[in-house]
Formats: structure tokens, C-alpha cells, sequence
């Protein structure tokens, strides 16, 4: 595991839109795989910006995204297929037939799930993969306790969870506690991945990570197992690695290629 740790909030943003814009610079036609979360906001206005500075061409791109609210249309406004779509897909002139995403609102979940296996691997896998991580370790919606074995499937949210993401709801909303995602095993296949993290909110999560056992309880633990996964952190998030000196300070990638 990769680990930069960058001097800001903004320089580590920067440098992980960076790394997505490199890859679809270096590879029109990559598989990418979207996060969605607070985390991911302020990276997809960087990779719209880095696209006004530098156009690429994104009409090759298949991408996958990592999960999706049971019980919300796709067209509802807090679907993760709303938000691509307007933060993301538009944006950066995405051929939106290319893009998946899991849809939480059909009658047969579980054949939707292995529909969307089948799929990434008709696709030839993900070739790169943007995550961030939950104060409890979950990446994607794999909470505490998922097997390091498991593949896109249905999942009960925790309340720790449901609690982080109330902020995203107004009062009195429905707010969805089920949700679809790809499971650990399906992250690992990746050939890349990449993880931004700030705040000092994720910094035990991000310890836990890197310098603890490899444990269930921590589904991010399983990115030791990964051999080509990048870890972008800020000061905050970084707080609690007690080998900070062994690991590489990061700069803004300034002479990107497009």
C-alpha cells in the first residue's frame, strides 16, 4: 500500500482527481469504478476542473459504481444514479450508456446483484477503483463484520452509518437504512485502487486500516491485501498513523498529460 500523506484538505483532494484524471488520460477506454460520499464532493469538482483546463475525451470510459440506496428511484434526488449523473457524468460528457449502477428499486434484488457481477466481469474487470472510507472502516457500504469474501449483494446499513449520512436528508425525509454494493472480494479484483480520506472523523478508520490486523471488523483492513492501492491523506486523517515518517509526502500533480 501507497500512502501519501499531503500538507491540506485541498492538496490531497487535488492529488486524488489527479490520479483519476491521469488513468482516463493514459487509458481512454479504462473500466472505472465511482465512489459516492461527502468525501468524493470536493474530488469530482477538482476532476470537472482539471476536464475545463485539460479536455479529455470520457465517451470511451465504462464505469461501475460502487453501490446504491435500496427503496429510491433512480431519478430521485439522493440516488447515488442522480448524483453521477449531474455532479459527474454531464460534467465530464460521459457516455451515460456506458456507465452502471446498481438500482435499489427493483423487485428482485438479488438477481439485480449478480446481473452487476456479471457485468464488471463482461466489462474485463475494473482497471481502476476510487474509494473513500466510513468511520467505521466500511468502503462502499461493506460495514463491519462483511466477509472478505463477499460479492455485490444486499446490506443492512449500521446505525453508525445511518447517523453519518443523515446530513444528506432533510428532517422528516425517508432516509434509506438497506442499500446494493460490491462486496470486498469484488473491490480487491481492481488492478488499481485509490482512496482519499479526510477529516480528523476518519483518522481511526484510516489507522485501523493501515497499521492494524487484518479483520472483518475493519473491512478497509482488506486493502493490505491489495498490491497497487494508493492512499491519499490529509493532516486530520492522517492523525493516528503512528509511522507517519516511513510513509511519502505528496505534492499536487501539476504536469498532468492529457
Amino acid at each position: 500500500m501507497k500512502i501519501h500523506l499531503c500538507d491540506s484538505r485541498e492538496e490531497a483532494t487535488r492529488s486524488a482527481a489527479a490520479l483519476v484524471y491521469q488513468q482516463v488520460a493514459a487509458k481512454p477506454c479504462s473500466v472505472l469504478g465511482w465512489a459516492t460520499g461527502g468525501t468524493m464532493d470536493a474530488l469530482y469538482s477538482e476532476l470537472v476542473l482539471l476536464q475545463q483546463q485539460r479536455p479529455l475525451y470520457w465517451r470511451e470510459l465504462v464505469s461501475f459504481n460502487l453501490d446504491e440506496y435500496v427503496g429510491l428511484s433512480t431519478d430521485h434526488p439522493k440516488s447515488y444514479r442522480f448524483y453521477m449523473r449531474h455532479r459527474v457524468f454531464i460534467p465530464l460528457g460521459i457516455n451515460e450508456d456506458c456507465t452502471h449502477l446498481l438500482r435499489g428499486d427493483v423487485s428482485d434484488l438479488d438477481d439485480a446483484c449478480m446481473a452487476y457481477e456479471r457485468a464488471i466481469a463482461e466489462a474485463g474487470g475494473i482497471d481502476f477503483q476510487l474509494l473513500g472510507i466510513g468511520e467505521n472502516g466500511h468502503i462502499g457500504f461493506n460495514e463491519p463484520g462483511s466477509s472478505m469474501d463477499s460479492r455485490t449483494r444486499f446490506t443492512r446499513l449500521t446505525l453508525q452509518t445511518i447517523e453519518a449520512n443523515q446530513r444528506f436528508f432533510a428532517p422528516g425525509e425517508f432516509q434509506p437504512h438497506t442499500a446494493l454494493t460490491m462486496g470486498i472480494k469484488t473491490i480487491l479484483e481492481a488492478r488499481q485502487i485509490v482512496m482519499l480520506a479526510l477529516g480528523a472523523k476518519k483518522s481511526a478508520a484510516v489507522a485501523a486500516m493501515v497499521e492494524g490486523p487484518l479483520s472483518e471488523l475493519c473491512p478497509a483492513s482488506a486493502l493490505q491485501m491489495h498490491p497497487a492501492t494508493t492512499l491519499v491523506l490529509d493532516p486530520d486523517a492522517a492523525q493516528s498513523l503512528t509511522q507517519q515518517n516511513n510513509h511519502r509526502r505528496a505534492h499536487p500533480i501539476k504536469d498532468l498529460k492529457a
